[in-house]
């Protein structure tokens, strides 16, 4: 996209301002590093534009705090405290939001992927964020604890002006089809490939 200039312009009767201004639906996938990472710099992007944003995780476990949790919390605080940004929601509800095998059977474990869903689906009714990061969520659709088609349906008939960006492996093909931005992260060396683990500042 040349000097922003798009490639290609639709016939589709939109005039320039109302096709830039349209909502997306965005997935970062792949089995590269950086997916969740990206998603929570757009996060801060929108957040210095002012936007409300809602960050649903689910997560290996629900009591793994990672870097980029303090400091939107901290911009939530500023916006709270300045007006400056815009306000932040961040949503880990219990040992239901993780996607960790450990601890609870697989339906206990479906039921809170579950809740957690519906949480996201009235949020969406509500029309209560300008963006939403949901981190993680491909795995709850890729293990069958919601309902694909449920999800996109609702993602694609969402109201208003809401972004949405969809973070994890294995991204269902009825998303990504979806979706009108989708990056797939390619892996070409990690230091884990050497035995290296991670570490503090780059995985948290």
């Amino acid at each position: 996209m040349p000097q922003g200039v798009p490639t290609a312009v639709p016939d589709d009767g939109l005039t320039t301002a109302q096709r830039r201004n349209r909502p997306l639906l965005m997935v970062h996938t792949g089995p590269g590093k950086g997916k969740s990472t990206a998603a929570f710099g757009l996060a801060m992007r929108g957040w210095n534009q002012g936007f409300s944003i809602g960050v649903f995780q689910f997560v290996k476990s629900a009591k793994w705090r990672i870097g980029e949790q303090t400091v939107l919390e901290r911009l939530g605080r500023l916006h709270e405290e300045t007006g400056e940004g815009g306000p932040v929601a961040w949503h880990k509800m219990g040992s239901g939001w993780s996607w960790s095998r450990k601890g609870g059977t697989e339906e206990d474990h479906a039921a809170d992927a579950a809740e957690g869903w519906a949480e996201i689906t009235r949020a969406l009714a509500e029309e209560r964020h300008d963006l939403y990061v949901l981190d993680e969520f491909t795995y709850p659709m890729k293990w069958g604890w919601v309902d694909v088609d449920e999800v996109v349906a609702t993602l694609t008939a969402r109201p208003g002006k809401q972004h949405v960006v969809v973070t994890g492996r294995y991204a269902d093909p009825r998303l990504v089809e979806a979706a009108n931005l989708v990056t797939e992260m390619g892996q070409v060396k990690h230091p884990m490939d050497v035995g290296q683990k991670g570490q503090r500042g780059i995985e948290w």
